[in-house]
């Protein structure tokens, strides 16, 4: 499964990269804040949103320490889906935030 830490995906965001990130979190955990341009869909409600999901591009899932996105990701990669996890999850993350 591939991989992109915090500080990468940082560095994307700052050139303007347009990326598709996902964040798989629970409700009462995003209410303390997202990454900027992340959409929510939480872990359980993924496999009923798959028609949310193009397979031509690239999606970045984060979740609280990578565990949960993680498992989203093994989930979908084996659908067919492009997907990259962000290792160590909103614990490593250091950018902005932007309540929901």
């Amino acid at each position: 499964m591939k991989e992109i830490t915090a500080e990468e995906l940082k560095k994307k965001l700052e050139s303007g990269e347009k990326l598709n990130l996902i964040d798989v979190r629970e409700d009462e955990e995003v209410a303390h804040g997202m990454i900027p341009g992340a959409k929510h869909i939480k872990m359980g409600d993924i496999p009923n949103r798959l028609d949310e999901f193009n397979q031509d591009e690239e999606y970045i899932f984060i979740c609280r320490s990578g565990a949960r996105s993680g498992n989203v990701c093994y989930y979908l990669q084996e659908m067919g889906y492009k997907v990259c996890n962000m290792a160590g999850g909103m614990l490593a993350w250091d950018g902005d935030i932007v309540q929901k």
